[in-house]
């Protein structure tokens, strides 16, 4: 593994950091919640006091939009999310870090076996992670566990009516003025159109529903044919 020379903290988010390597790379860090555990095998750093955990953009559509310039990350120590697709663990890891031990992330995902492994890997580890075994196109469902409103939806979902899905969770869970994050995976949805045709289709529907679009990526070439849309519940 590379050896990191210097560090910095991030522009805007707390919890994050800079990290160089002696190579000339420059890669994303979060203070790591739970010390010691890796999620998927993550280099660890131990710097001033902190550890910090590499965050791979080729792993983590959040930390490659960051790369690609998205200008709001609307996360801070404290934030409460309803986190919609969790697989295993790799962003809503970095997310619990940035959070830290005051925020809250309510972690919805479909798939027994791969909830199995967010289990063992991430929530197990870390006291501001709440696991839901649930169908996200039903949020109904899962009102008895999630019992405040969020100040994030947060969605990473290989569905058709990815937006739709979106918008009517953050119509149970959202704050009014809250966020959206979501990754707009254009082959999940319909792998016949052209993936700039998919986002559009997508982005309107949430603008249709009452968001305002804060900003648009596209995650190439760290995800292709994806977009990262911020947006904001009016």
């Amino acid at each position: 593994m590379a050896t990191p020379v210097s560090y910095q903290e991030h522009e805007t988010l707390k919890r994050v950091y800079w990290v160089e390597f002696e190579d000339g790379s420059r890669r994303l860090a979060t203070v790591n919640l739970a010390p010691g555990v890796r999620v998927y095998g993550e280099q660890l750093i131990k710097v001033g006091g902190i550890e910090l955990r590499v965050w791979n953009p080729y792993r983590s559509k959040l930390a490659g939009a960051m790369l690609k310039g998205l200008k709001l990350v609307p996360l801070q120590e404290g934030s409460k999310v309803l986190y919609l697709g969790t697989a295993a663990g790799t962003t809503p890891s970095h997310v619990s870090d940035i959070i830290g031990e005051r925020g809250l992330i309510y972690g919805v995902e479909f798939a027994p076996r791969v909830m199995r492994e967010f289990l063992e890997k991430v929530a197990m580890h870390r006291k501001n992670v709440i696991p839901i075994l649930a169908d996200a196109r039903f949020p109904y469902k899962y009102l008895n566990i999630v019992s405040e409103k969020v100040d994030v939806v947060y969605a990473d979902i290989a569905q058709p009516f990815q937006s739709k899905i979106v918008a009517d969770n953050a119509e149970f869970y959202l704050k009014q003025d809250g966020y959206v994050l979501q990754a707009i995976k254009a082959m999940s949805i319909d792998v016949t159109k052209e993936p700039s045709e998919t986002y559009r289709k997508e982005i309107n529907h949430l603008e249709e529903r009452g968001f305002e679009i804060l900003d648009v990526v596209h995650l190439e070439p760290y995800d292709v044919a994806h977009a990262f849309v911020v947006a904001r519940y009016k």
